[in-house]
């Protein structure tokens, strides 16, 4: 098959599947070329002579236009791939301006077949607004097929477009052999003492995220044990979880690390993952942390229960209920078997419920149905 992938470049959980997805797609033995504004920063050190590629979205300044177009600009890059290399399938990752973009190519060169696979905040966020409203229907009822990452965001894009086509849920994948458990202390002493519980979370800072509740669970946690909290992501509110850290009193066990690229090590070395988000369609953090060996204290909320498991593999609690996950915090960090038991039965769900092996195929499966169709 010949693939082409436009996903966003970014850190973000879409910009991750797609190009994980890609990379294993173009392993096994079919060609892909990722079209967009920048290279995807998890593909860097990939490609070669027999791929995958990469095509990059040319800009243009004009002084009659008010704002750049990027659908418009990611429409005229694609056609070109199509037309040079005989794309057969154009897989967009979110519906603007991925989707529409292909959807655009597809019309332009009477050719290829266009999958979107919709991510979360492409449906409740950007789509949900009524600027982007119809464009954002028009791309999931225009695309020949329609993946989503949770059986709650398949509902939810149903729910919210009235929307009565199949939408096949097709969940997210980890790497188990890169988010692995790291039992060196050497590692492990650069963030905290050997007494100390470390707790992590990770995210784009964005008020969706309640990063304000990670650092009121941290500071009920402390009162109780010695612990310690990494906060890796940067977004709009980091100044606020920094000045209630300070508020709290526990800025100085508290280490905001911003865009760390090694969040495989800091996942590996650590006892607790935080994840109060109002609303996840996925979770893919949370599966990071679950395939180290890494309880996951989290809010019952979109797509995490089907990450998850309450009572297997972490603690769920209402959304807010910052008492309820210090609670529950505390009682995985205390007993050391409930802990042993969950970190465990995590790795089991990552190697199992949603390793590649099992979710490759799905995609792959799509594709080809998608062509042939």
């Amino acid at each position: 098959m010949k693939v082409a992938v436009l996903c966003h470049a970014s850190a973000g959980g879409s910009g991750v599947v797609a190009t994980e997805l890609g990379l294993k797609v173009a392993r096994a033995g079919h060609e892909v070329h990722f079209v967009g504004t920048a290279q995807p920063f998890r593909l860097a050190g990939h490609g070669g002579m027999r791929g995958p590629y990469f095509h990059q979205v040319s800009s243009f300044a004009y002084a009659l236009f008010e704002q750049p177009y990027p659908e418009l600009a990611a429409a005229n890059t694609l056609t070109e791939v199509i037309l040079e290399h005989d794309i057969q399938l154009s897989h967009a990752h979110y519906a603007i301006p991925h989707a529409t973009a292909a959807i655009h190519a597809k019309a332009i060169t009477g050719r290829t077949r266009v999958i979107t696979t919709l991510h979360g905040t492409d449906v409740t966020l950007v789509g949900a607004e009524p600027a982007f409203r119809h464009t954002t229907r028009h791309a999931i009822e225009r695309s020949n097929h329609v993946t989503a990452v949770s059986a709650f965001l398949a509902d939810q894009t149903r729910e919210l477009f009235g929307v009565g086509r199949d939408i096949e849920v097709i969940h997210n994948f980890v790497d188990g052999d890169r988010f692995v458990r790291i039992t060196d202390p050497a590692v492990r002493a650069r963030f905290a003492h050997p007494d100390e519980a470390l707790l992590v979370h990770v995210s784009n800072f964005r008020p969706v995220k309640r990063v304000q509740d990670v650092v009121q669970v941290f500071a009920r946690v402390a009162s109780e044990i010695p612990a310690r909290l990494l906060m890796i992501g940067d977004g709009p509110d980091r100044p606020r979880a920094f000045e209630l850290a300070q508020q709290l009193g526990v800025i100085g066990r508290t280490h905001f690390l911003g865009s760390f690229p090694d969040v495989e090590t800091v996942l590996g070395i650590s006892d607790l993952f935080l994840l109060p988000s109002s609303n996840e369609s996925f979770g893919l953090a949370a599966l990071e942390a679950m395939s180290c060996e890494v309880p996951v204290v989290a809010a019952r909320a979109g797509g995490i229960p089907e990450v998850v498991e309450d009572g297997v593999t972490g603690i769920l609690c209402p959304v807010g209920d910052v008492d309820g996950m210090a609670h529950g915090a505390l009682r995985i960090l205390r007993d050391r078997e409930v802990y042993t038991a969950m970190g465990h039965a995590g790795r089991e769900a990552a190697l199992t419920r949603f390793h590649p092996s099992r979710i490759v195929p799905q995609y792959l499966a799509a594709y080809e149905h998608t062509i042939r169709r």
